[in-house]
């Protein structure tokens, strides 16, 4: 080995700290979300339902994009799709104050920003720097960048709700806006395609030999393992996405101040952080399957605890801390189990319509919630369904092939 040359990690692992700062942005923007919905409520006089029908539209176009952009990004390598994404983020942000109707926060909320987001998320993100990795390092390096998202929430949450109580939701807006653009220098290190790049221990016969991309998506069409992750990440998309938009809602209707909502949200993404990296550390060890059955079967026993315990400050904080355990701790073996079905190749594409599925659930999660409330004066029927779904996540994950991890010696 020539002395001069980089230890062989230093080559992959700048881009997984790109990756993972850049998702900490564009997920701490997106997660902050329910807090706009009493400010912009208040301001517009737009009601809940409406409101949130812009937020679910928002969750729809985020995942429709991620499979378009991850396509791009496969043939053309990810870069300009990073750009285009901040740019697209920013411009949601910051024009979303000055179209305050129903119509505007759907051009801005529900399409701009939800794609620019999208364009920056997990499937590209994961896949840019997937196809640059070992096949043993995948799992670990998707739960470090998973564990970024979290941290922006952790990071953001407070953030936003101290801006809108200060200087109201327009100026909270604006500042995302500012922060969005701040991944533009974040995709100069991820620009490249796998074919521009020496993977350390990946042959380049396995980037480049193999199915076109439009014969992959027709293998993976007709494998039941691939769909029974599209209707876990479905279920998955439908709880992340009713409580990202409605949680703050359900602090409000039990008394309890803004504050409380900021906080619950941060204490999501920072216990999300420690529950990414044990996802993706374990990702190497176990079946995959087994970890997202057993994160989504978790989440029916905390809601269960959280609709019998009193409606205190401390019951949202350990509600929060116990969610925040898998709340996209199921990002790092779905994407794992992606790549072990079909490969590094096309993960961008074929984890990007995973993410699909996820965000059409996600759609319900926002808009049901807010007809719910206004229909019942309370969230109750949401609950009761979010753990019937979480149920029949964990029993869609138990049936899909997965061969049993092969442990890589440690390097003398």
């Amino acid at each position: 080995m020539n002395p001069a040359a980089p230890h062989p990690a230093m080559r992959y692992w700048p881009l997984v700290l790109a990756a993972t700062a850049m998702l900490m942005i564009t997920m701490g923007v997106r997660q902050s979300m329910g807090l706009f919905v009493a400010p912009i409520g208040r301001s517009t006089g737009l009601g809940i339902a409406q409101i949130s029908f812009a937020l679910a539209i928002g969750q729809f176009v985020w995942g429709a994009v991620q499979p378009v952009f991850g396509a791009i990004a496969d043939q053309r390598g990810p870069g300009r799709v990073l750009v285009a994404g901040g740019i697209l983020l920013a411009a949601g942000m910051m024009l979303a104050p000055m179209l305050p109707s129903e119509w505007g926060l759907l051009l801005t909320l529900g399409v701009l920003s939800a794609a620019g987001a999208g364009a920056g998320s997990f499937s590209i993100l994961i896949g840019a720097t997937a196809q640059h990795m070992p096949a043993e390092k995948r799992s670990m390096a998707a739960g470090v960048i998973n564990a970024g998202g979290s941290f922006g929430q952790f990071v953001f949450a407070p953030l936003v709700q101290a801006v809108i109580a200060a200087a109201g939701w327009a100026a909270a807006m604006w500042t995302l806006a500012v922060s969005a653009l701040l991944t533009l220098p974040l995709a100069w290190p991820l620009r490249r395609r796998h074919s521009d790049s020496d993977a350390v221990n990946v042959p380049r016969a396995e980037a480049n030999a193999g199915p076109s991309l439009r014969e992959q998506l027709r293998i993976a069409v007709r494998d039941r393992s691939y769909w029974m992750l599209h209707l876990g990440f479905f279920t998955c998309g439908v709880h992340i996405a009713f409580l990202v938009t409605h949680l703050p809602g359900e602090i409000a209707l039990c008394g309890l101040p803004a504050s409380v909502s900021a906080v619950s949200l941060a204490l999501i993404g920072l216990f999300n952080v420690g529950g990414s990296l044990a996802a993706g550390w374990l990702g190497q060890r176990v079946r995959m399957k087994y970890l997202l059955a057993a994160m989504y079967a978790s989440r029916a026993v905390m809601i269960a605890i959280y609709l019998v315990s009193p409606p205190t400050p401390l019951t949202f904080f350990v509600f929060s801390a116990g969610l925040g355990l898998t709340w996209l701790a199921t990002v790092p073996p779905t994407a794992g189990l992606v790549g072990k079905l079909f490969g590094p190749r096309y993960l961008g594409t074929l984890f990007g319509l995973t993410l699909l599925s996820h965000q059409i659930g996600g759609f319900f999660g926002a808009w049901v919630g807010g007809l719910v409330l206004e229909r019942f004066g309370d969230y109750s029927w949401m609950w009761y369904a979010d753990m019937v779904l979480a149920l029949a996540a964990a029993a869609a994950n138990l049936p899909i092939r997965e061969s049993r991890p092969v442990l890589q010696p440690a390097a003398a």
